[in-house]
């Protein structure tokens, strides 16, 4: 008989390999939105005008069109990938590690439904771990996805991902990397949290409807509820995190909490809401079900 503790490690290990994979491929599928809800937050309202009055950046679709027309369709694929790089890290870890961690929590002999609030705490912590080790990963992507259309003559920042990765340890430090990890944690862990225990949740809720099974309606259904969740929960912490890691001026977060609120307002906080869902609703859909098919594969 194969040792429990080996099956243990090598179903986390499956379990982490189809998670990178399923989130890799959400990745690609979504980065043009993810490129366009960077740009309408970073957007600020003292220079988010195009010199007629008119703000550069409007809409989902308009900061989609206006960044093709100025850059290029492949400027909406900025960033994919150190956030490739970021979803082999993270997505891996938080997927990986939450089964195992939910267990632990309510105990090896425990049966029947998983309370909600033990799903949460697991998902809390496995997002915070997870976003721990990638944070690096998030902020390249977010510098490279912050750059738009520059002046004639103007050299870009960075050539590239490596590039950015050893230029910022160069010019600013190896802990540069982890520039905004205070919001970035509180983000990824409140994110996660919404995510993993709300398709746990709504998955379940559904199932037990008569006439649902377990199939790809019911993970889509589950998948676009967890992205709803992600960003009523998650926006104002997505925003501050990606001002942050787009703009080394403020100082920490709470005074990029401060400076947005006061000049901008509590609907700053919500900049990009309708990107952000897309993005993130899509990105779940497609993310869950490629997890949930990939995981069959594997017989997990």
């Amino acid at each position: 008989m194969a040792d429990p503790q080996s099956q243990t490690d090598f179903s986390f290990f499956q379990t982490f390999l189809c998670s990178a994979f399923a989130a890799c491929v959400a990745e690609l599928c979504t980065i043009p939105l993810d490129v366009a809800k960077v740009r309408l937050q970073l957007q600020k309202k003292a220079a988010a005008t195009d010199g007629m009055g008119q703000s550069r950046y409007r809409g989902l679709m308009g900061t989609i069109a206006t960044i093709a027309k100025e850059e290029g369709l492949p400027a909406l694929w900025k960033g994919v990938i150190a956030g490739l790089h970021r979803q082999c890290i993270y997505g891996g870890l938080r997927i990986g590690l939450y089964d195992p961690v939910k267990l632990y929590l309510v105990g090896n002999n425990f049966v029947g439904d998983i309370p909600l609030h033990q799903k949460i705490l697991a998902a809390l912590f496995t997002g915070a771990v997870a976003i721990s080790v990638a944070n690096p990963t998030d902020l390249v992507k977010v510098r490279l996805q912050a750059e738009g259309k520059l002046p004639a003559g103007v050299p870009r920042r960075y050539s590239g991902t490596l590039d950015a990765y050893f230029t910022i340890i160069r010019q600013e430090g190896l802990m540069a990397l982890w520039t905004g990890i205070g919001p970035n944690i509180a983000r990824n862990a409140i994110i996660n949290a919404a995510e993993l225990a709300s398709y746990d949740q709504v998955k379940q809720m559904i199932l037990k409807i008569p006439g649902f099974l377990d199939s790809i309606f019911t993970h889509l259904l589950a998948g676009l509820g967890a992205g709803f969740f992600a960003v009523c929960i998650g926006s104002p912490v997505d925003v501050v995190k990606s001002r942050m890691m787009g703009d080394s001026t403020y100082k920490n977060t709470i005074d990029c909490f401060v400076k947005t609120l006061q000049n901008e307002g509590p609907f700053a906080f919500y900049k990009g809401f309708l990107p952000n869902f897309g993005r993130l609703g899509s990105w779940n859909a497609v993310m869950f079900l490629t997890l949930e098919q990939a995981k069959k594969l594997f017989g997990l």
